[in-house]
């Protein structure tokens, strides 16, 4: 029997865009404006909403908490990736990789969070719009988050430490742009049977749990705009959800296309993209979406234009 090279790994090749070195100066300029993009709207985004008293509700503090957390989302891989392709180093220490794995699946699961967060508030402000001030307090709100950030940590943690027993072999590329979990796993030469039994239960459940959550939350919603006695009120209440609705569809929606669906040994291009959407490109989007058509954000960016003209005459 042949013996198996168990060669000590310290570090990793993140090879999801060699293939393509003619595309490689036009990707490095499009994910250098994206990404300095997804820097200025967030940090414009946390700064209207706590620079604006009016702004200073439960929905804009779940929102602040957002940017925040999809700005933290895209630095975790982006400047990598981009150093990457403009030294055309690919390689990754061993633990520089765990390290960013471990913040890719903390702010991601921080992210589904939020998201079931802000869809229980605009359950409470539709379905119970006398009571909302008395629910959704001050204390609430920073326990919804607190709790976020818990849960969050304890996932990512449990991944980690899982990760750290194992034993990698000599193979040590990963077709992908930033250190996956799923694609490290497939690089172990260790039995990795309990990794994926928590990747199964817990790991999904961090996805599946807050989705049908928002679910549920939604569905009451809609019972309550369709039980709405006039069309304005109909559309006030899509109104406050359209926006968070849209968030939801495109951040779950890649995330389902990308792990739940099956897929060929052949798609790991498709994965790549698919991992550019909610990486790359929701973050990018959440504050313009937000912003789009929301009458609150619009007033606050109003009042601010109006006090920097002031200002400057």
């Amino acid at each position: 029997m042949a013996e198996r090279n168990y060669t000590v790994v310290t570090e990793f090749f993140l090879t999801a865009f060699t293939e393509h070195l003619q595309w490689r100066v036009p990707l490095f300029l499009i994910f250098l404006s994206f990404y300095l993009a997804t820097m200025l709207g967030n940090t414009g985004m946390i700064l209207l909403i706590r620079g604006d008293r009016r702004l200073h509700t439960p929905m804009y503090f779940f929102l602040s908490h957002l940017a925040l957390t999809d700005i933290s989302l895209s630095s975790v891989t982006v400047p990598k990736m981009l150093l990457s392709m403009q030294t055309q180093d690919q390689s990754i220490l061993y633990a520089g990789c765990v390290t960013q794995m471990y913040f890719f699946i903390f702010f991601t699961d921080l992210d589904n969070f939020l998201l079931t967060s802000m869809a229980y508030d605009r359950y409470v402000a539709i379905c119970h719009p006398l009571r909302y001030t008395t629910i959704m307090k001050e204390g609430l709100c920073n326990l919804l988050v607190t709790v976020s950030w818990i849960l969050s940590c304890t996932n990512a943690l449990s991944h980690t430490l899982l990760l750290a027993q194992l034993s990698f072999c000599a193979d040590n590329t990963i077709p992908h742009f930033f250190c996956d979990l799923v694609a490290l796993l497939k690089l172990s030469c260790s039995d990795i049977s309990l990794n994926e039994l928590v990747i199964f239960t817990v790991g999904q459940a961090v996805i599946t749990l807050p989705l049908i959550c928002i679910l549920i939350s939604y569905g009451h919603i809609g019972v309550t705009i369709l039980k709405a006695p006039s069309t304005k009120g109909i559309f006030k209440a899509l109104s406050t959800c359209g926006s968070h609705l849209s968030v939801v569809s495109l951040y779950y929606g890649t995330i389902i296309g990308l792990y739940f669906l099956p897929s060929s040994s052949a798609s790991s291009d498709k994965d790549v993209i698919a991992s550019v959407m909610y990486t790359v490109i929701t973050p990018l989007l959440n504050p313009f979406i937000y912003s789009l058509r929301n009458r609150d954000i619009k007033g606050a960016l109003e009042r601010l234009f109006n006090r920097a003209t002031v200002l400057s005459q």
